[in-house]
């Protein structure tokens, strides 16, 4: 062992210091005393009242005593499982970067005839058809919104779309509390209890506060309602700067931080040491355009820096990437979609979603879903480093071959080359005649056929049938009380 010997493992990015974090988190808990915050629901007004907050009305001001308690209860680490086999498969701490879709957008591109059509059941069921095979996406968000069924019921289709079709872990949205009741009661007969769903969590809900510092009833229903079933659960700010919080983008980022750290305390007074995972979609509106910029370079860069906030907090971080304001999967979206992946995994955001989106949220790409996954892997590889030790240096097999000589028969180069190698699935690195004889296929060729080449020959592993009964039975027992 040398002494003094520092190693570099790998190539982590950090846009804030330590000094900078700690003053963000205390502009946002300035926020919270000074300004303070609105919850909307009365059972959450009570509770943060009898916590020691200043009430006035639906407007709490919420001391930094508290905000620190908070930080002090809730759990560093949360897993997810595999729900079938309820193995732990994501470990979300300190850079552990996992990646996955997002939900809800009401457009979907058909593969097949490659239309502009309206997101469903069936084009559901095909994103989880296809999230299960790409071994780069970790976890599965819908990908579209279910339109072809009563809305008030469409998260419970939605869900069972998802855990139909793959046994990654699943981010949810729900409409309201009787929803994600809904899908808990569906987990919990996918786990074999309520018990064993808490022990072993392969879901986890995602829900919005509603910029500025507003917390919506629905949205605070919900996160007391998984710290009271101690199910992990996503709260996540949609920020635009210059329109729901200020332009500057530390002014954006501190109102951001409030009201993660406003949901965090409510869910924290609900049950201590509930599981709870911060993060954002924090980006600017086009002033232009009036959007919500995906592909904007501050929505990368207040990302990343996000993400370092998260690891002074070292709390769990929910981060955003592969996505794009492009149309269409173009130059525009190849360009946008790499830049937010290799710097979400240089910065070490827990679960990245999102990946998928085009058109700026609206529409969703299965294409641009399967390029992205190849991107995935090389973002990966960017920042697993490079390895420099006695076997990597490999000095006696360069003694061995001497010069003029190869190294393709050598035993060492059998034994890393994969390992050390990363090989794309759709980039090609094929001469130009073979690239020619072999169609002159484009990358959206090869993704279309890739995605194809899933829907039509992968089967993601069932769940029982009688599990999948009882499932329809919650749901067909949702629908029948709108009737009433």
């Amino acid at each position: 062992m040398k002494s003094s010997y520092k190693v570099q493992c790998s190539n982590f990015l950090q846009v804030l210091s330590e000094d900078q974090c700690r003053r963000l988190v205390a502009a946002a808990m300035e926020v919270l005393e000074r300004t303070g915050v609105t919850y909307l629901d009365d059972e959450a007004v009570e509770r943060m009242r009898k916590a020691g907050c200043y009430v006035d009305g639906k407007r709490v001001r919420i001391p930094f005593r508290l905000v620190e308690k908070a930080l002090t209860t809730v759990p560093r680490k949360v897993s997810l499982c595999n729900s079938r086999t309820g193995r732990r498969v994501m470990e979300m701490e300190g850079g552990n970067a996992y990646f996955g879709t997002g939900s809800d957008t009401p457009n979907f591109i058909d593969p097949y005839t490659q239309e502009r059509i309206r997101a469903s059941r069936k084009t559901v069921n095909m994103a989880a058809k296809v999230i299960d095979a790409l071994p780069n996406l970790d976890f599965v968000m819908s990908l579209g919104i279910v339109q072809d069924v009563h809305q008030l019921v469409y998260d419970r289709y939605q869900f069972e779309a998802m855990v139909l079709n793959t046994s990654k872990p699943i981010v949810i949205t729900a409409i309201d509390e009787p929803g994600y009741s809904d899908i808990i009661k569906m987990c919990e007969l996918i786990a074999g209890g309520e018990e064993e769903l808490k022990n072993h969590p392969f879901m986890t809900l995602y829900a919005e506060p509603i910029s500025p510092l507003q917390h919506p009833n629905d949205s605070a229903r919900k996160l007391m309602l998984a710290a009271k079933k101690g199910l992990p659960v996503v709260y996540t700010p949609c920020i635009m700067a210059g329109g729901t919080v200020p332009a500057t983008l530390a002014g954006a980022m501190a109102n951001g931080l409030a009201e993660s750290l406003s949901g965090l305390v409510l869910n924290q007074v609900t049950a201590e040491g509930s599981p709870f995972i911060m993060g954002g979609v924090f980006t600017v509106m086009d002033m232009q355009t009036t959007i919500f910029a995906y592909g904007a370079p501050e929505f990368d860069l207040m990302m990343a820096a996000l993400a370092d906030v998260h690891h002074f907090l070292d709390l769990p971080m929910f981060g955003t990437c592969g996505c794009t304001d492009a149309k269409v999967v173009d130059e525009q979206a190849l360009i946008e979609g790499a830049m937010s992946i290799l710097l979400t995994a240089q910065a070490g955001a827990n679960l990245n979603h999102d990946v998928g989106y085009i058109e700026h949220g609206n529409t969703a790409s299965l294409e641009y879903l399967a390029i992205c996954d190849d991107m995935i892997g090389m973002a990966r590889k960017i920042v697993s480093g490079i390895k420099v030790d006695e076997e990597s240096l490999a000095l006696d097999v360069i003694d061995k071959v001497g010069p003029g000589g190869h190294f393709l028969a050598e035993e060492h180069t059998m034994k890393h080359f994969k390992e050390e190698t990363w090989y794309p699935r759709l980039f090609v690195r094929q001469i130009y005649e073979n690239w020619a004889a072999d169609g002159s296929k484009t990358l959206f060729d090869r993704a279309n056929e890739r995605v194809i080449d899933i829907l039509e020959n992968y089967e993601p592993e069932p769940l029982p049938k009688d599990v999948q009964q009882k499932m329809k039975d919650i749901i067909a027992a949702a629908e029948s009380k709108l009737n009433k």
